[in-house]
């Protein structure tokens, strides 16, 4: 491993001692290239190893390929990109001053605007944009606010559903954890973000995580796997974008929830931020459909699966161990504060972003010609060219991390694990990175950690063991 020096941005200008290298790859024949391409990436290789066998190919960590979606009938759609598969040239991705990012949030294919109000909403936004500037702050305010309220929140609709898990086991062998795991999103990110309670509405209460299921799913069905028997998938669901009215109903029912229910911020929306009603609905249900609700629902199952694996009785009692020597077993003693203290989960929490971040793939179009440098060379970027990264390779750059395949529990710990942070990447920019109205990173990147570290605790609180595995809550041992 090469050893890391400071923390200054990996996309600072390369080294004039770097070779400057011709970008290998090409598209292939028009039309045949990135069928063939989507193909692999979809059904014969699969995401990490179509990226991988081109790396090894070209033995380069830069290269030009296609990614999904394609020719026939998603036609506007250009696929060509050049990959940046290493740390170094994958942080080029997140500096606003020679890339943007208008329209690229899942690379050139963008979703009809019909899906979010006929508007573009601030996720498709650049930052040279006005409109971002207000969308993004008014975002930024939300989390300020809600933080008031987020902890006392968390911890009762963690009661609620580990209650719901609880009740499950004693009736069977195992409790199914996404469908309570996205009420539980639901009802949470509703009350936090919205100041809107969906148990107002029983529909909303018992359907709205199911209503923003479909509406994720049909927008970003020709983007990503679903696990659909081969060639059906390639026909049924990656060949062309699905219409809108298949969801509409469901989506105006729930913007109907936010006009209704979450009065306040969308005043606080108009009055603070000028913004007009319907973009602050519009904003707002994205906020609460795909950052949050969808991100979680990515990311908690993955990491309830690391944390309760079998074979990780060591990680969880070390864990335990934290979080007893720092909070006792008394949620009242559970707080932002409280887990900050808390080395080992927080590491966990990192690890587990590392290794599984919940988007994978990161996009950004060239806004001017310029130089991209990865560890060993330098390629010549033209105006108007889309990079494309895959974090879960790009994570396991063995030049910044050592046994890049391994979970370890203690690699974010210490003066050495903090400087790891500044090559994190998870939430559009490195961990240690600020959000503001002038960069794309997520404006809840800390919040997501911290939450996320406080249910872990709250788990360790409440139990000394826990077994999760294919999807389900096997086994728990109450805290003795």
């Amino acid at each position: 491993m090469i050893p890391i020096m400071s923390s200054a941005p990996l996309s600072t200008p390369a080294p004039v001692t770097l070779p400057v290298r011709t970008i290998p790859g090409s598209y292939g024949l028009p039309l045949l290239g990135p069928i063939a391409d989507r193909l692999d990436y979809f059904w014969f290789q699969k995401p990490e190893n179509f990226f991988t066998k081109r790396m090894e190919k070209h033995k380069s960590t830069v290269f030009r390929t296609n990614v999904p979606p394609c020719f026939p009938f998603v036609g506007s759609v250009n696929p060509n990109v050049v990959a940046v598969l290493d740390v170094k040239s994958f942080s080029h991705l997140f500096d606003m001053e020679i890339v943007e990012k208008a329209n690229v949030l899942v690379g050139d294919f963008m979703p009809s605007v019909v899906y979010t109000g006929d508007m573009r909403v601030c996720a498709y936004l650049d930052t040279s944009e006005p409109k971002h500037a207000q969308i993004k702050n008014f975002s930024l305010d939300i989390l300020k606010r809600s933080s008031k309220t987020w902890v006392p929140t968390l911890l009762k609709e963690l009661d609620t559903i580990f209650t719901t898990f609880e009740a499950d086991l004693s009736k069977s062998k195992e409790a199914s954890l996404l469908p309570a795991l996205q009420k539980f999103l639901f009802n949470f990110f509703s009350l936090t973000l919205l100041g809107a309670d969906p148990s107002i509405s029983p529909e909303i209460a018992n359907s709205g995580y199911i209503f923003l299921d479909s509406w994720l799913a049909i927008q970003l069905a020709p983007t990503v796997s679903i696990g659909v028997l081969q060639p059906l998938e390639e026909i049924l669901v990656h060949s062309f974008a699905y219409p809108f009215f298949l969801v509409k109903g469901n989506y105006e029912k729930l913007v109907q929830f936010i006009k209704n229910e979450a009065k306040e911020v969308l005043n606080r929306a108009q009055t603070e931020f000028q913004l007009t009603e319907q973009e602050a609905i519009h904003n707002l249900l994205f906020i609460l459909g795909f950052n949050a609700f969808g991100g979680f629902t990515i990311f908690l199952p993955t990491l309830l699966g690391n944390l309760g694996d079998e074979k990780n009785a060591e990680m969880q009692e070390k864990l335990r161990k934290e979080v007893r020597d720092k909070v006792g077993v008394n949620p009242e003693n559970l707080s932002f504060e409280s887990v900050k203290e808390m080395e080992l989960v927080q590491s966990f929490v990192y690890e587990t972003l590392r290794l599984s971040p919940p988007v994978p793939s990161q996009y950004a179009r060239a806004r001017k010609d310029f130089k991209l440098s990865s560890h060993d060379s330098v390629y010549e970027i033209k105006k108007g060219e889309l990079l494309c990264g895959y974090q879960p390779l790009v994570m396991k750059d063995p030049k910044v991390f050592d046994e890049p395949e391994k979970f370890v529990l203690e690699r974010f710990t210490k003066e050495k694990g903090k400087e790891l942070l500044n090559y994190l990447f998870w939430s559009n920019g490195p961990q240690t990175g600020r959000p503001t109205e002038s960069n794309k990173q997520c404006s809840a990147k800390d919040m997501v950690t911290l939450t996320v570290s406080l249910i872990v605790a709250y788990i360790f609180q409440k139990y000394d063991s826990v077994s999760f595995s294919s999807g389900s809550l096997r086994s728990v041992k109450k805290a003795s």
